[in-house]
């Protein structure tokens, strides 16, 4: 059998069984297939006629990957799935054709956005013109076609429909923009807008929606929407989150001026260095071969990316390139200031604290500087009299588009002879890291023409990019995933892509890969726990009048709420915006039942509802009034007490439990008995899973008997459900890991990444699987020798399936980099320059296309409605901007509608601004936003989501995001809020 042979009865045996069988269509597949012997087919064909075509495909894979098969068969099985109009199904069994995650995905939930709305469509579609354009457009085949054309025929329009619909989800992906043009074109507009008007993918930062005047249509780059609260995909202590005032304040689409300062908060301009002021003793640094092999390039001063595994030293390599490139300067007589980039708050500390500061203090002036320090000077003059910057990328950002403005404080690229770019893969799309390189890769081109002209050219840093894992793009051919690391290496500049190769078996000592191992839950057999809560879903259903077509605690169904939700608030229908986040909330609570104990999903819906008693159904706190209590929010209070006994009875039941924890618990108990000093982490998904799971290791015994002594690491964003860790204490987990006082951390993916956490042997993955990248990094957390890297998951739900698939991609990861450094230099040269010429012209159209699209709108012909009780808050006019980021309404007349609420999780000092509280609506109890003190000033700043904003022309709209609202509001005058604010003091 061929490797290619071996590959694909792999990729069908092991990894897309259960999706292929859901997208062939049998019959057809089979008359092109000869390796197949004729009794087997005809029983394959028999089952499709009792059983129906996923059967059948299952018993056809079956026979496949259990019988003999001729050398080639792998090529003919592609060829009959294409000629049997299963393109896509081809996909996945071809090595060279995958289909990359984020086409999963999109294709995934265009299908289930098909079943969401298949009432309306097969009640309303004429499935015979339908069919026969789909034919004509590509997406179906003839024989479709007919079959379907026949049904309509013999038991109506409604079942051939029905089959048309069955028929277009299996086909190739990149149908659902096709199937639109078809309705359009046999006049069911009604349809093509239904499907395309139900906002039920939101593209989050970095992802796109086809700019055609087709809003809605789903492209290949675009993720689903994921529960904030229940996940922390978005990583919580990011550099996106740099850009606002705090985590806390995500709702305002922020994106201050950073502070600056040591550890205390204090910059002592005065330090001069050496080793007495500086707290580090006088170290040399010292290279193994392998790392001294891959630094090489950068000690010539070119540009390059090191890639290495996570625990071999990439950090070091970049400290001694450092000092090398600073001595050189000097020796030069040439000014050298480094600058560090990272995405991260805690990996500011880091790498000041463990390696920056640590070697080079004594002989330089180092600072750090983060969103977690406080302002004492500013950013500019921190750069002038520093040699060695530690910083977030996004304040960084801030400074260049300061100097771009022509502002004092701006920094320029040129400050800098040499930039650091820590997690360098990052270096794509809208990223942070992507827009500096971007402004140095326009900077290069700008000097080339300056070169031509024989005139004086700006000088740039060197750039020095370091990663563990490049990833390959959701590359589905090898040619791409090539494309991909090139891609990545123009955006940074880089010479070459550096790996290990002379030195490879000095590596293999020091990284060692961990022993992998799965344990898989059986599904369980019963769940009265999650029975009480769909019972309770139920009733809600019928009270008001909702059918959903999801099944409860599915992401589908979350999905639908969601949508329900903002239909209703726009709508203005409060009786189905309150079910709907009550059923969003139930739902959240059965996703939590399957993946910790029940009492802790118990514990969930129960603080919902004590938050709910305390808002809606407690007299006011200020005027002790009381509320104003709608009919639906009794009737769903009542509806939770009616069965909260029963639901906390049951969640003391241990034999309901799911099988996933007893997987869990015997997984660290065998390996923490196994290894003689046991230090592991546990990847789980969300903050709240992340806290329970901790919660149940401390009441469990027998994990104390093994000496486990745990803890929990999770983000520092503001979550309303979940308090968030901040920064110091996350240092403070950390350090008493490092020191063995903890031994095992619940961590969501915040340690995936990055993080110093060193000595650890044992890595679990709790049903948390996403791309190569983060399987990389998480798998070298385990840097211990004879170390373990689990997958704990739950049968059925694929995670094992997409750990293999991560595995092949990693594979084809690392032969795109080795065919990259194979390049001729001139090819290799040639096609950076092609990759940064196209990023610059693909940008220059995204941002013009963007400036036409923007039609501002008065301010004034704006209303902003409370999205809890409709009424009237103010006008867009009323609203005035902080610094391009907070949107604040400081009108005497809007200080008379709320109230504030304290929020300790929130009472945090950043640079010039203190965020107090909460502020909420005085009539509904309604989160607004937050009160701000900027420069001594109480600011209400708003957070967009928790208004309907009415336009001129009467359509009302719900936004996420202020920057979703075309619209130029007034900047904020603060000299003359304070003078006005002075006066009035006066006249009183």
């Amino acid at each position: 059998m061929t490797t290619s042979d071996e590959n694909g009865l792999w990729l069908i045996r092991d990894c897309f069984m259960n999706t292929l069988k859901h997208l062939i269509r049998v019959e057809p597949v089979l008359d092109f297939i000869t390796f197949i012997q004729p009794e087997d087919k005809e029983t394959i064909r028999r089952t499709a006629k009792e059983k129906g075509d996923i059967s059948a495909a299952e018993l056809l894979l079956q026979t496949i990957v259990n019988k003999p098969r001729s050398d080639g068969w792998l090529r003919e099985f592609v060829t009959a799935l294409e000629s049997a109009g299963c393109k896509y199904a081809a996909k996945y069994v071809d090595p060279s054709e995958l289909p990359p995650p984020s086409l999963e995905a999109t294709n995934d939930y265009c299908t289930r956005l098909i079943e969401l709305l298949a009432p309306d469509l097969v009640d309303k579609m004429n499935a015979k013109d339908v069919a026969f354009r789909c034919y004509t457009q590509n997406i179906l085949t003839q024989e479709d076609k007919e079959k379907i054309t026949a049904e309509v025929t013999n038991s109506g329009n409604t079942s051939g429909a029905r089959l048309l619909l069955k028929r277009i989800v299996q086909t190739e992906a990149g149908w659902f923009s096709n199937f639109l043009e078809v309705l359009r074109f046999c006049k069911h507009e009604d349809l093509a807008e239904q499907l395309t008007g139900v906002n039920i993918f939101e593209p989050e930062e970095g992802q796109t929606v086809e700019e055609d005047g087709k809003p809605g249509v789903l492209v290949a780059d675009q993720e689903p929407v994921v529960n904030e609260e229940q996940s922390e995909q978005d990583n919580s202590i990011s550099l996106d989150n740099e850009k606002s005032l705090n985590n806390s304040l995500a709702d305002n689409d922020s994106n201050p001026e950073e502070s600056i300062g040591d550890e205390s908060g204090n910059l002592d301009a005065t330090d001069e260095g050496g080793a007495k002021s500086t707290g580090f003793p006088e170290l040399d640094i010292h290279l193994r071969h392998y790392q001294m092999e891959v630094a090489l390039p950068a000690l010539e001063g070119k540009n390059i990316i090191i890639c290495l595994p996570t625990g071999s030293g990439k950090t070091r390599v970049a400290v001694y390139i450092t000092r090398e490139h600073l001595v050189k300067m000097k020796a030069n007589e040439t000014p050298g200031k480094v600058v560090v980039l990272v995405n991260k708050v805690p990996l500011v500390e880091q790498h000041y604290r463990t390696e920056f500061g640590k070697f080079l203090k004594h002989l330089y002036k180092v600072e750090k500087v983060s969103g977690d320090s406080q302002l004492k000077i500013s950013f500019s003059d921190v750069v002038k009299k520093t040699d060695i910057l530690i910083c977030t990328a996004q304040i960084l950002e801030n400074s260049l588009s300061k100097a771009n403005k022509e502002d004092e404080e701006g920094v320029l690229l040129s400050d800098f002879s040499l930039m650091i770019i820590d997690e360098c893969h990052h270096t794509q799309k809208a990223g942070v890291y992507n827009s500096i390189m971007t402004r140095y890769i326009n900077q290069k081109m700008k000097n080339m023409r300056l070169r031509k002209e024989n005139k004086k050219e700006m000088p740039l840093p060197q750039i020095l990019g370091l990663t563990a894992s490049p990833g390959v793009g959701g590359a589905r051919k090898q040619s791409k995933a090539e494309e991909h690391i090139l891609k990545i290496c123009a955006n940074l500049d880089a010479y070459k892509i550096m790996t290990v190769q002379r030195n490879a078996e000095e590596l293999g000592e020091k990284v060692k890969e961990p022993y992998k191992t799965f344990a898989i839950a059986e599904e369980r057999r019963e769940d009265p726990f999650g029975d009480v809560i769909k019972r309770i879903m139920q009733e809600i259903h019928r009270h008001c009048t909702m059918h959903p077509s999801s099944d409860p605690g599915t992401q589908n169904y979350e999905q639908w709420a969601v949508q329900k939700e903002k239909t209703a608030a726009k709508e203005e229908n409060q009786r189905d915006r309150v079910c709907a986040e009550h059923l969003r909330k139930y739902n959240d609570t059965l996703q939590l039942n399957d993946t910790i104990r029940m009492a802790d999903a118990f514990d969930y819906v129960k603080n919902f509802y004590k938050e709910v008693e305390r808002k809606k159904f407690q007299p006011d706190e200020e005027t002790g009034a009381e509320r104003e209590i709608s009919e639906t929010d009794r009737v769903l209070f009542e509806l939770f007490r009616d069965n909260q006994k029963e639901l906390e009875e049951l969640s003391r039941k241990p034999e309901y439990e799911n099988e996933k924890l007893a997987q869990l618990r015997k997984t660290i108990l065998e390996q923490f008995t196994r290894k003689g000093e046991a230090r592991g982490i546990i990847f789980t998904k969300t903050r709240q899973s992340a806290i329970a799971l901790h919660q149940w290791i401390k009441d469990n015994d027998k994990f104390d008997e093994v000496g486990v002594k745990a803890n929990y690491l999770i983000g520092a964003g503001h979550n309303s459900i979940v308090k968030p860790m901040t920064p110091a204490e996350q240092r403070d987990v950390i350090e008493k890991f490092r020191t063995g006082e903890i031994n095992l951390i619940v961590a969501t993916t915040v340690a995936e990444e990055g993080l110093d956490i060193k000595q650890c042997n044992i890595v679990i993955r709790y049903g948390l699987v996403t791309n190569e990248i983060a399987m990389v990094q998480a798998r070298g957390r385990a840097r211990a020798d004879e170390s373990t890297y689990a997958l704990v998951a739950q049968e059925g739900t694929g995670v094992v399936e997409r750990e293999s698939v991560n595995s092949f991609r990693e594979t084809m990861m690392n032969k795109a980099i080795a065919k990259v450094q194979k390049l001729p230099r001139a090819e290799y040269m040639k096609k950076i320059l092609g990759f940064q010429m196209q990023s610059i012209v693909e940008k220059k159209v995204q941002a013009k296309k963007k400036q036409q699209k923007v039609l501002h709108e008065d301010p004034s012909k704006l209303k902003f409605l409370c999205k809890g009780c409709n009424r009237l808050v103010c006008s867009g006019e009323n609203i005035e901007v902080i610094e391009d980021s907070h949107h604040v309404n400081v009108t005497e007349a809007f200080k008379e509608l709320f109230v504030v609420r304290e929020n300790k999780s929130l009472q945090k000092r950043l640079l010039d601004y203190q965020v107090n509280g909460d502020i909420e609506c005085k009539h509904c109890t309604q989160t607004w936003g937050t009160m701000m003190l900027h420069r001594g000033v109480e600011c209400p700043c708003l957070g967009i989501r928790h208004f309907v904003v009415v336009h001129s022309d009467k359509d009302t709209k719900t936004y996420n995001k202020w920057n979703e609202l075309k619209t130029k509001f007034t900047s904020f005058d603060y000299v003359e809020h304070v003078s006005l604010a002075g006066s009035s003091s006066d006249d009183d």
